[in-house]
């Protein structure tokens, strides 16, 4: 009997079902339901893009060999299609008979073109030809020629246009170009926040493009084409070009998905598959407009902070003191921060004040993905300007961020900062900056190692845990992991830090067995660990074997879960949750009980064979006693969640947790944030009764 093991696409589409069954809740408020429809259509994006892209490869390479799942390619995609049909039939039919009615009530209308008075109708004409009209290049769709190349996951209106004199009939394409932005706002006395669709507008005012000749018939369509394509560097030289070589082919690759409207005219439906390439299990029609994704600028609105979530603002760790260095505070002890529940703010002070503080003599950094606006990026350029030695490993194959890691990359290299792309065959994932100072006539390492990109934007958004510390032995690895990722070398065993791809394995899974075998010898075991993947099969064939030994084992899986739960010889002793709230869960942890001796780790990498083999990455052990108690309270938190957290079920759906009779609710985000306001107006409290004397000067 093969061990169970959950298709990795269909696990994640399930992980979408639930974002999207917070979109469904009716007692959220309006627009954070708004907030997670947008958020379900933009992973569909990604997930077209890469994952289905992937398979249709493999299907069109002719491979018929089954996965872990024991799905083919070809089985596989066919089961995507009709999970992502009824996925999308729920989205459409939540937006127009739930969302928008509520958005009108609220004051915020979508309005058709037939909605507008003749006022509103001549002055949305103006706006066009003031601030469409020019921005637009329609594109000729002729039979006798090779179709045009539209761009991908652009709004896109086909037309089907008569000549006034000729009669006859042709086709053509106007691509909307995102700058233009989804709404256009309209006069409405009767509510502030009315909009057409810019689609609507263009559709219109499409005459304008084409004198002569009778607009007869419009639809809109969007293209999604394979975003996997990797580059190739057994021969590259230059990998900065092959990068943009690889953003180019993105442009013109396969097309994955077609999204079109049910209501198209069938000679458009026709002419768009035709340029498109799309076949019909490519196409997917849509009861409404396609692109869900950019209604997401409408839960920003202004004027509704009524329909959203209250604002929980990042807090100030208690171990921070206001106006101290951020060198001083950390060479009074290690600092653990809980993100965004504690701001990020400490970490972007630490590389500020390195860029500035004359006794600092470099700064080495991993960057992954940054804000498109960079503290991090800014600090790293002064540094160089001031004379640090500042040395920036970045990845420029973070996929869907290339484009912009190419540019930082050349920013930084003008301003005298050294750059290494990444390491050859491997993607670096891990999440490490060491700033070097001089001290008492000694080199003093200061070290930021964490779970999360150095992305301050997305620091607000995501859950992460930062390690600040001047250790001897974490400096000294952070060394050597420098040494290593710069120059090529291999990344051996180091003193604390566990790196990946050479043993970060080998030990998850030494560890593992470990707790099995004090299970068998009768003793307590335990495994916690939360992750965002679980696929790679020699974890879960261990945790499996952990299972069967006895070992409780509690897993907090945010998306993929290829480990199939309750199944009662594999395991039984395995519960799995997942936790989707305000925040997205990104932080990696684990604690194994080790008897007693508890190991805890945080660590940039899942559980995933592409992060155990494939990246580089880092696993860090947390030493300090009040350090290690903490995470591992975070850890615990999450099954303790009645609220946001759902169970995962053996066909790899998931049921929300309910809270049993007489239970208090428990929220684990929103603990998170209470323990962190609490701690930062003790701190306050504390700093406000304690009397500092003014001492004379000497």
């Amino acid at each position: 009997m093969p061990t169970p093991y959950l298709n990795r696409e269909l696990s994640w589409l399930e992980f979408n079902q639930r974002v999207l069954n917070e979109a469904l809740r009716d007692e959220l408020p309006l627009l954070e339901r708004i907030k997670f429809l947008a958020i379900t259509a933009s992973n569909l994006d990604e997930f077209f893009q890469v994952r289905i892209g992937g398979l249709m490869a493999m299907r069109r390479s002719g491979m018929k060999k089954p996965d872990a799942s024991g799905l083919t390619p070809t089985r596989n995609l066919a089961a995507l299609r009709e999970r992502i049909l009824r996925m999308t039939t729920d989205q459409y039919i939540l937006f127009k008979e739930t969302l928008v009615p509520a958005l009108g009530k609220a004051g915020i209308r979508l309005l058709a073109p037939a909605d507008l008075t003749i006022d509103q109708s001549t002055l949305l004409a103006a706006t066009f030809e003031d601030q469409v009209f020019p921005l637009l290049t329609p594109l000729a769709v002729d039979p006798g020629e090779a179709p045009p190349v539209v761009p991908a996951l652009n709004l896109i209106v086909a037309c089907r246009l008569l000549d006034s004199e000729t009669k006859l009939t042709r086709h053509a394409l106007i691509p909307i170009p995102e700058a233009l932005g989804r709404r256009v706002p309209v006069s409405d006395e009767g509510s502030p926040h009315a909009f057409l669709l810019i689609e609507d507008l263009v559709a219109s005012h499409a005459a304008r493009l084409f004198p002569g000749e009778t607009v007869a018939a419009t639809t809109t369509f969007r293209v999604t084409r394979n975003g996997d394509i990797a580059v190739q560097e057994d021969d590259t030289i230059d990998l900065a070009d092959e990068m943009e070589d690889v953003l180019t082919a993105r442009r013109f690759a396969d097309t994955v998905r077609l999204e079109l409207r049910a209501d198209a005219p069938r000679d458009l439906a026709r002419m768009i598959r035709d340029v498109t390439a799309a076949g019909s299990q490519e196409t997917y029609l849509l009861d409404g407009q396609p692109g869900l994704a950019s209604f997401m600028e409408l839960a920003f609105l202004p004027d509704f902070e009524h329909l959203r979530d209250e604002d929980w603002a990042g807090q100030t760790s208690p171990a921070i003191t206001p106006g101290a260095s951020m060198f001083e505070t950390i060479g009074l002890g290690d600092l653990l921060l809980h993100h965004p529940y504690e701001s990020f703010e400490p970490v972007l002070r630490l590389i500020e004040e390195a860029a500035v503080d004359s006794d600092v003599v470099a700064i080495k950094q991993v960057l992954y993905r940054t804000a498109k606006k960079s503290r991090i990026i800014d600090a790293l350029i002064k540094a160089a300007e001031n004379g640090k030695h500042v040395t920036v490993l970045i990845e420029l194959k973070a996929r869907f961020d290339e484009a912009r890691n190419l540019d930082r990359a050349d920013e930084l290299q003008r301003a005298g900062v050294q750059i290494v792309y990444g390491v050859k065959g491997l993607k670096t994932h891990a999440k490490i900056c060491m700033i070097i100072r001089r001290e008492s006539g000694h080199l003093r390492r200061y070290v930021h190692l964490g779970t999360g990109n150095y992305n301050e934007t997305t620091s607000r958004l995501y859950t992460d845990i930062s390690y600040l510390t001047c250790k001897q032995e974490y400096g000294n690895d952070a060394s050597l992991f420098f040494n290593a990722v710069s120059g090529r070398s291999k990344l051996l065993r180091f003193q604390r830090l566990v790196p990946a791809p050479t043993v970060m394995k080998s030990i998850v899974l030494d560890l593992i067995t470990g707790e099995a075998e004090r299970a068998k010898q009768g003793l307590p075991a335990r495994i916690t660990a939360k992750v965002n993947s679980l696929q790679d099969p020699d974890i879960i064939e261990a945790l499996y074997k952990a299972s069967r030994a006895g070992v409780e084992i509690k897993l907090n899986v945010r998306g993929i879960c290829c480990l199939k739960p309750g199944d009662a010889k594999y395991s039984k002793n395995i519960e799995v949750v997942s936790v989707i709230d305000r925040f997205l869960e990104h932080a990696r942890l684990f604690h194994f009980l080790q008897g007693g001796d508890s190991k805890v780790y945080l660590s940039s990498a899942d559980w995933m064979t592409r992060n155990l083999e494939k990246r580089v990455e880092l696993m860090i052990p947390i030493e300090e006693p009040v350090l290690k108690r903490r995470l591992i309270r975070i850890l615990d938190a999450f099954f303790q969640d009645n609220t946001q957290a759902s169970l995962l079920l053996p066909d790899g759906t998931s049921r929300r947790i309910t809270r049993a009779k007489g239970r208090k609710p428990f929220r684990a985000q929103e603990y998170f944030h209470q323990q962190a306001k609490k701690a930062a107006k003790a701190r306050e409290h504390e700093r406000a009764m304690t009397f500092e004397p003014h001492v004379p000067a000497v």
